[in-house]
């Protein structure tokens, strides 16, 4: 698995989805004006944007792992901190900010609760931590055809459905086991249509995250065999993919 790619090949796959999210991640944090906010695993910058919109550049922060998406964000968004770094070792002093949020992130901490509490770390006591996670135990994600396809053609392939937070119920217990306080566990919806099967398909070659590294995984044969599968499962075109995430709200004691 790698997110070590160029900032549009994670566009094309997850941002056209992870887009609609960031407004709605952004209203659960209750911002306003005055407030800073750091956004955690930024990835390209999608809730970034979002909350340098909300906030102004001089008052959002953002971290990411990946050096290309680091470069992005900070092209993208002039005037925002922009650190290279994990949700585990946040580079910023003790309730440093009024919100902290993590938009597809926590499934891929090491350690969901050590991030989260981290989190909260750079939270002000009375502050909140969002973060949100897709539905892939309960196949609903934007990934949840491509996985139904994988599993029909290999019964042992591993999908994301295990991940940490992908199940109803289980964000909101991480938050608790983080610390947090009046936590509250609700979902979020983004709705993309493709006008063609190839504009679904070819994101998925671009070796991006679980997904991504299993179709990079297979010989020619095998992948042609996926993508005739995929194409049978999703029907004809346009191909539209309505996705939830589950999302926490946490507030810091």
């Amino acid at each position: 698995m790698s997110f070590n790619v160029a900032a549009d090949a994670y566009d094309r796959f997850m941002g056209r989805y992870s887009r609609h999210l960031a407004p709605q991640m952004a209203d659960l944090a209750g911002l306003s004006a005055g407030q800073r906010a750091i956004d955690v695993g930024c990835g390209p910058g999608a809730l970034t944007s979002e909350l340098v919109a909300r906030l102004g550049a001089a008052s959002v922060a953002a971290v990411d792992p990946s050096p290309p998406f680091i470069e992005a964000v900070r092209e993208r968004n002039p005037g925002v901190d922009v650190r290279q770094a994990s949700a585990d070792g946040l580079p910023f002093a003790d309730a440093s900010f009024d919100a902290a949020l993590a938009q597809l992130v926590v499934h891929f901490m090491p350690d969901p609760v050590a991030g989260l509490r981290e989190m909260a770390r750079v939270t002000r006591a009375g502050g909140v931590v969002v973060a949100c996670v897709w539905d892939h135990a309960g196949g609903e994600g934007p990934l949840g055809a491509f996985w139904d396809a994988a599993r029909e053609l290999d019964s042992g392939v591993h999908d994301e459905s295990d991940l940490p937070g992908a199940r109803r119920g289980h964000l909101g217990q991480l938050f608790e086991a983080a610390g947090m306080i009046q936590v509250e566990e609700s979902s979020l919806e983004s709705k993309v249509e493709h006008p063609t099967f190839e504009d679904w398909w070819e994101p998925f070659t671009g070796g991006v995250g679980p997904a991504g590294a299993y179709v990079a995984s297979l010989d020619a044969q095998a992948r042609e065999a996926l993508r005739d599968r995929c194409a049978a499962v999703l029907g004809q075109p346009p191909v539209v993919i309505a996705a939830r995430a589950w999302v926490a709200r946490g507030v810091v004691a």
